[in-house]
């Protein structure tokens, strides 16, 4: 069963400016995410993103609920999975759900994430 789905839009140049900025990095992101990000604005905007879908998904927004509290990582593969800590974990775990489902994508300019929340 479907409990929720979130969907975030941003533009790569927006995160790029930001990455200026050598805290934004340690604000949103953990340091696996930092490894993974590489530098790259792209995946920091992907991963930006995602963390948006995620608590659009939860159906609460960021609220109480820190950006590095929902770790965005690569399988092998390359398909982003999410990994969820403290309150964002907590958020899960009250609603029920039992798995995410997740799809980033970017075009030259921007990047986009989709999320389902499963029961």
């Amino acid at each position: 069963m479907v409990l929720g789905i979130g969907c975030d839009i941003i533009e790569i140049e927006r995160i790029k400016k930001s990455m200026e900025k050598d805290s934004f990095l340690c604000r949103y992101f953990t340091d696996r995410e930092i490894e993974l990000i590489n530098k790259k604005a792209f995946r920091a905007a992907g991963n930006f993103c995602a963390k948006e879908a995620v608590v659009k998904a939860f159906g609460t927004g960021f609220g109480n609920i820190s950006p590095k509290d929902i770790e965005v990582l690569r399988k092998s593969s390359g398909a982003p999975y999410v990994i969820l800590h403290e309150k964002a974990l907590s958020e899960f775990e009250r609603l029920g759900a039992s798995n995410i489902f997740i799809s980033i994508s970017h075009s030259k300019e921007t990047a986009m994430a989709y999320v389902v929340l499963e029961k």
